[in-house]
C-alpha cells in the first residue's frame, strides 16, 4: 500500500478503481471477496492504522493492593485505583488512534467503512507497544451512502450476512476494565496447605468483576455509535502478579479485561419469506 492513496473511482463495470489506475489491495480470502461482492460493497485498498504508546502504571509504587476479599467481603483500599484509570484510558486512547488513521485512510480513498479490523499490540523494539488496526476498505454500490464511515471486525462472510438480513454495522466498540486484588498470605493458605477441592473465592471475585465492568463498558461505547447492540468477537482476560518486598508472603493481582466488538443497526426490515408459487400438475390419466 503506498504512503498516498489515491481516491478510488468507479469504472464501467461498477468496480472500484484507483484514479491512478492501479490495482486495489485487500486483505480479504476470496470466499470474503465474493461475499462482500454479494453485498453490494465493492474493496477500494488495504488501510492500516498504527501508534506507538508507552503504557504503564504511573505515580504509585510499592504493592498496597487495591482490595482485597476475606470471607466474601470485598475490603477497599487504593492508591492505586487513580494509576489503573490513568493505565486503562492509555488502553483506551491507543487503540482509537490507531483505528482513527485506519479511517483517515479509508476517506481518502473514498470508502463508505472497513471491514475485518483486526487490533494487534506488539511489543516495539525501542520501547513501549505499537498498536495496529489494519482491515479493507469498501465502498457501496448504491445512491444510498452512510454519512460516516462504519468500521467493524467482521470478515467478509459475516459482514454479508448482516446486510443481507437488513442490519449494517456503525463501528467498533471497546470496553476495558482492570483491577487489583491483594493475595496475602490468607490466600496463600487456601491455595497451598487447604485439602480437597475447593473454590479459591478472592480469585473468582477478581475475574468476575473486571469481566462485569468490562462488560458494561463495551455496551456503553456501543451506544456512542448509535447502534441497537454490539456483536462481541474478542474477549481477551489477562492477569499479571507483582510481588510485595520486605512483607511475607504477599503480591499483588493484576487483572485486565477487554472486549471488543462491532455495534449494528438495523436499516429495514427483514424481507417476508416468499411463499412458493404451487407447481402446475398435468393429468396424465385418460378423460372418460
Amino acid at each position: 500500500m503506498t504512503d498516498h492513496a489515491e481516491p478510488g473511482v468507479a469504472g464501467a463495470d461498477g468496480a472500484a478503481r484507483r484514479s491512478d489506475g492501479s490495482a486495489w489491495d485487500s486483505a480479504l480470502s476470496s470466499q470474503e471477496f465474493a461475499a462482500v461482492k454479494g453485498a453490494g460493497f465493492e474493496p477500494v485498498g488495504q488501510v492500516l492504522g498504527t501508534a506507538v504508546f508507552s503504557i504503564g502504571y504511573s505515580g504509585v509504587w510499592g504493592c498496597p493492593g487495591a482490595w482485597s476479599v476475606t470471607d466474601g467481603v470485598k475490603v477497599p483500599s487504593s492508591p492505586w485505583a487513580s494509576s489503573l484509570a490513568v493505565r486503562t484510558k492509555a488502553m483506551y486512547e491507543a487503540r482509537r488512534l490507531a483505528l482513527r488513521r485506519a479511517m483517515a485512510e479509508c476517506r481518502t480513498l473514498g470508502a463508505d467503512g472497513i471491514v475485518g479490523v483486526t487490533l494487534r499490540i506488539g511489543e516495539f523494539p525501542a520501547g513501549g507497544q505499537e498498536f495496529t488496526a489494519l482491515g479493507t476498505a469498501v465502498r457501496a454500490r448504491s445512491r444510498i451512502r452512510p454519512r460516516l464511515p462504519f468500521t467493524s471486525h467482521l470478515g467478509g462472510q459475516d459482514f454479508a450476512k448482516l446486510i443481507h438480513t437488513g442490519w449494517v454495522p456503525t463501528g467498533l466498540a471497546f470496553g476495558i476494565a482492570a483491577e487489583i486484588r491483594h493475595d496475602d498470605w490468607r490466600t496463600s493458605r487456601r491455595v497451598r496447605w487447604t485439602a480437597g477441592n475447593q473454590e479459591i473465592d478472592g480469585y473468582s471475585q477478581l475475574l468476575g468483576h473486571v469481566r462485569h465492568e468490562a462488560r458494561k463498558q463495551v455496551t456503553l461505547d456501543a451506544a456512542k455509535h448509535g447502534g441497537d447492540g454490539v456483536v462481541v468477537d474478542e474477549v481477551d482476560l489477562t492477569v499479571t502478579e507483582s510481588e510485595c518486598s520486605g512483607s511475607g508472603y504477599s503480591r499483588d493481582l493484576t487483572a485486565q479485561a477487554v472486549f471488543v466488538g462491532t455495534t449494528i443497526a438495523r436499516f429495514r426490515r427483514p424481507e417476508q419469506p416468499v411463499r412458493p408459487e404451487p407447481l402446475t400438475i398435468m393429468r396424465l390419466e385418460r378423460e372418460h
